[in-house]
């Protein structure tokens, strides 16, 4: 009949103009960051059975059944879920996903997900994308620590964030003395001066210094003075802890008068200098390494090298910040310090071509995508994060202007179709 190979050409025209309303997409979409190409699949529509098959007889074979086709439909949209290109744009908030994974944002009160990484801090300090959606994960606490446990929430980056100060109670030694055996003219002393920090974060320089005692071998006077202080100022080393002494055959420290700590590491207390802006209840300890390690003090021939190093610093403000394969945003402050301020997290889904595409980039779940599985980059399924890069869209423009010439002629060849069915019907109603 005419009409049905009307009918089956009209579906052929739907089906092929949904085909190339999915490549124009794609080919629009080329450039848009983390976009991913769809293909649109097609299937065959009931046939109709103008005769039944036989079975075969004693005198004659079988005959197939006859059955003519009415037609085709779309019958999927699949997602193409290959990683695109990856672009460096040094821009510290924009980040690529490599392997599984989307973010997660709450955009209009909704949880949505999406590949797009090109992210900003609002005015706010929020961490979004472009089109306003607040990106999810978890915030630091004041010192630096995350619970990737915790259910997510926004993450703030804000400008100016500062970390106090924090007050130096360890001082720690390294390098040699020169040998003293006791005989002739004693060595030099040997000063370092150190820059520590009092609680308000001020720098208190101090000065340690190592005085070879003459009537003994071997055996150094340790004193420590707040720099510019009297020559008559007391020393921040009692006396009752103020000499060390090494082996004079292999130039070991010696843990003679000095406290032994759990690590194998020799201490001496000092005082803290209240009149540098120490509390009375600070300690600093002047920490020796374990005789024997790499960084141990020792009395060998040789150049004075001592040296020493402490573990205070003054308060800092937020200079910049960069963001971790595993989704870690890293603050460096102005005093030189690095820490952690929040965690992008991540979410998989069961079936990611079942999330449905809602605009700007964005994804939402559907009955046929499964519940998101949060958690933080790099662990369960979920990829790992690359900063400052952007993941481009997989669209292959060569795949997709073939695919249009095909779809172009399937669509040409089904219009002419229909005219020659339209000629049939006129010569069939002229009879």
């Amino acid at each position: 009949m005419a009409t049905r190979s009307m009918l089956a050409a009209v579906s052929g025209i739907d089906a092929n103009q949904t085909f190339l309303d999915e490549i124009a997409n794609n080919i629009a979409n080329a450039d848009t960051i983390g976009y991913k190409a769809g293909t649109v699949q097609f299937s065959a529509l009931l046939s109709e059975q103008v005769a039944g098959a036989t079975a075969p007889t004693t005198g004659s074979g079988g005959v197939n059944p006859v059955a003519v086709g009415s037609g085709v439909r779309v019958s999927s949209v699949i997602t193409n879920s290959a990683e695109g290109t990856l672009q460096t744009t040094g821009n510290p908030t924009d980040v690529a996903i490599t392997g599984n994974g989307f973010l997660v944002v709450q955009y209009g009160g909704q949880q949505m997900f999406t590949r797009d990484g090109a992210l900003t801090v609002d005015a706010s300090g929020q961490l979004t994308t472009l089109s306003g959606g607040l990106v999810q994960g978890w915030q630091a606490t004041g010192t630096g620590l995350i619970n990737n446990n915790a259910p997510v929430g926004s993450i703030n980056i804000p400008t100016g964030e500062t970390i106090g100060a924090k007050t130096t109670t360890r001082v720690t030694l390294e390098g040699n003395l020169p040998a003293w055996n006791g005989t002739g003219t004693p060595p030099a002393p040997a000063t370092v001066t150190l820059d520590t920090y009092n609680p308000l974060g001020a720098v208190v320089h101090i000065v340690v210094t190592f005085t070879a005692t003459k009537t003994k071998a071997d055996t150094w006077k340790v004193t420590a003075k707040v720099a510019g202080a009297k020559a008559t100022a007391p020393s921040l080393i009692p006396a009752t802890k103020s000499t060390i002494t090494f082996d004079p055959t292999t130039g070991a420290l010696l843990k003679t008068g000095l406290t032994a700590m759990a690590t194998g590491e020799l201490a001496i207390k000092m005082k803290a200098p209240t009149t540098a802006g120490f509390t009375k209840t600070t300690n600093i300890t002047l920490v020796f390494p374990a005789p024997g390690s790499v960084n141990a003090v020792t009395q060998f021939a040789g150049a004075r090298t001592i040296t020493g190093s402490q573990n205070g610093y003054p308060s800092g403000s937020l200079e910049s910040y960069s963001i971790s394969s595993s989704g870690v945003i890293t603050g460096k402050f102005s005093n030189g310090k690095t820490m952690a301020l929040g965690q992008i997290a991540l979410a998989s889904f069961a079936n990611n071509s079942g999330l449905v595409n809602v605009g700007n980039g964005l994804l939402a779940t559907s009955a046929n995508s499964g519940q998101p599985q949060i958690g933080a980059p790099g662990t369960g399924v979920r990829g790992s994060l690359l900063g400052g890069q952007l993941e481009q869209s997989n669209v292959n423009l060569g795949t997709e202007l073939t695919d249009l010439i095909s779809a172009q002629e399937a669509y040409v060849a089904n219009t002419k179709a229909i005219a020659t069915s339209q000629q049939v019907i006129v010569a069939l109603e002229q009879v």
